[in-house]
């Protein structure tokens, strides 16, 4: 299989998730640009898993634009709400970060903090084209709890309730290179690097 090389579109407009996915892919000299800045619109993600979901982006973004195209779905799950957000993340309260986070503490008002475990979760696929039959798909998982109050300005999402027991601090608070070495999707993507290391060696 040919090496990836060239322009590759990122089936997002999150300014920050393009920018962790620059750094971390960066060994291979591509360049990714926001499927925004193609003229690409956001597509329904209406898959029940975040492969499926990471996989519709994907395919939308290399149909529109003819370029590779690279996608991930992420979310944090929680175990005391059996799993929610889930894959409902980015519209848990359909009113952004600050919704989000306001609505997933009412949730948890009531359980203890020793309860409060979660994971943030990240599937990350390549497309080489928009009919691909064989996506390269990346899983990354990071273990942490909901705190009861915000902490840090940094990040963004979840980030500010997440306690990272490792560094004793939330993930906001973390140092952005370090956050990007350990956290589901840092871990995703350097999967996702080995992966085309090896397809491609």
């Amino acid at each position: 299989m040919a090496a990836l090389a060239g322009r590759v579109v990122v089936a997002s407009g999150n300014a920050g998730k393009v920018a962790e996915l620059s750094r971390t892919l960066a060994p291979l000299s591509l360049e990714l640009v926001t499927q925004d800045s193609l003229g690409v619109a956001e597509v329904a993600e209406t898959g029940a898993t975040f492969v499926e979901n990471a996989l519709i982006k994907a395919r939308n973004a290399a149909r529109h634009t003819g370029l590779p195209a690279i996608a991930d779905d992420s979310g944090l799950e929680v175990a005391a709400l059996s799993g929610a957000p889930g894959v409902h993340s980015a519209r848990y309260s359909g009113e952004g970060d600050a919704g989000n986070n306001a609505k997933l503490l009412r949730a948890l008002a009531t359980v203890k903090q020793t309860e409060r475990h979660a994971r943030f979760y990240c599937a990350l696929v390549l497309l080489r084209h928009a009919e691909d039959p064989t996506p390269v798909i990346a899983l990354g998982s990071w273990r942490g709890r909901i705190l009861h109050v915000a902490r840090g300005e940094g990040g963004f999402g979840y980030d500010p309730l997440f306690w990272v027991d490792s560094h004793q601090c939330s993930a906001a608070e973390l140092p952005r290179d370090e956050k990007n070495r350990i956290s589901h999707r840092g871990r995703a993507s350097i999967a996702l690097l080995d992966a085309l290391r090896y397809e491609d060696g």
